[in-house]
């Protein structure tokens, strides 16, 4: 049973407490994604198991619910969260596209591989948006996530738990990454995706093509180049200041729009055991 004074795996003092309340963060989410389409093995595992085409809004809520749940969640909630996930991938297989072979998805490379790119991409995005962290307190939340990494059976010396370690693991991986086909209709789908509720010939189209481009052009220099996309450092300005501006924008919501369940409950317990 939940208690009204556990805090979950981070807590108030935690850096993740404070990254993870920006809504800029969906913007970072969507960064990820981008960027994990490049790695032609997790994408394969992706298209060959996943139903992002069919359900790519219910897909995108259950992933946001789950992070929600990792980083606000009671403790019991986020380890329960972990296990299921754990189950479903325990049971999906995919066929490697370049040699034949079949593997689980929830291989250590590949489950390290998604664990970088989604703490990395919220790190950066929050950062680039103006959220004001130090180096030291920028190292400590990606330490911090290696609680979340062990939640889908990653061990925590498996995961890079500092800017440079992140730096280091890009470094030694890249190599691996490429174009795909599988990575192109990706990017196709995730910029140009399927509107829901009716709002595919509405400004709500201009406004997720605006947004895509913007999290696109948030990728590291070197991921634009592989999507053979400009990596000029005019684009990292230009995206900086874009990006601060979208915050601002989204900070301006009304409170019931930008703070959802998971987290007000867990500001709740937080009242209650100050």
């Amino acid at each position: 049973m939940d208690r009204d004074d556990d805090l979950g795996l981070f807590g108030p003092d935690s850096v993740t407490w404070r990254v993870h309340s920006e809504p800029i963060l969906a913007l970072g989410g969507m960064r990820a994604l981008y960027l994990q389409t490049l790695h032609p093995r997790a994408m394969a595992g992706v298209a060959q198991n996943s139903g992002y085409r069919t359900d790519p809004w219910g897909r995108l809520e259950r992933t946001a619910i789950y992070i929600a749940t990792v980083a606000y969640g009671t403790t019991a909630q986020a380890h329960q969260a972990g296990e299921r996930l754990r189950r479903l991938h325990a049971r999906m297989w995919a066929t490697d596209p370049d040699t034949g072979e079949r593997f689980r998805i929830d291989e250590p490379d590949l489950l390290r591989w998604v664990h970088v790119t989604e703490v990395d991409s919220f790190l950066t995005t929050a950062r680039r948006a103006g959220l004001d962290l130090t180096n030291s307190e920028a190292d400590r939340y990606l330490d911090e996530q290696r609680r979340a990494a062990e939640l889908v059976g990653l061990s925590a010396d498996e995961v890079p738990g500092s800017v440079a370690e992140v730096r280091d693991y890009y470094r030694m991986v890249r190599p691996r990454l490429r174009m795909t086909r599988e990575a192109a209709e990706s990017l196709l789908f995730l910029t140009v995706p399927p509107m829901p509720r009716g709002l595919g010939f509405t400004p709500a189209r201009a406004a997720w093509l605006g947004v895509s481009a913007l999290a696109v052009s948030l990728l590291p220099r070197w991921a634009r180049k592989l999507y053979g996309l400009p990596g000029l450092p005019t684009t990292d300005l230009t995206a900086s200041v874009s990006t601060r501006a979208l915050r601002l924008s989204l900070r301006a919501l009304p409170r019931n729009l930008r703070e959802g369940p998971i987290y007000k409950s867990a500001m709740a317990r937080a009242a209650r055991v100050a």
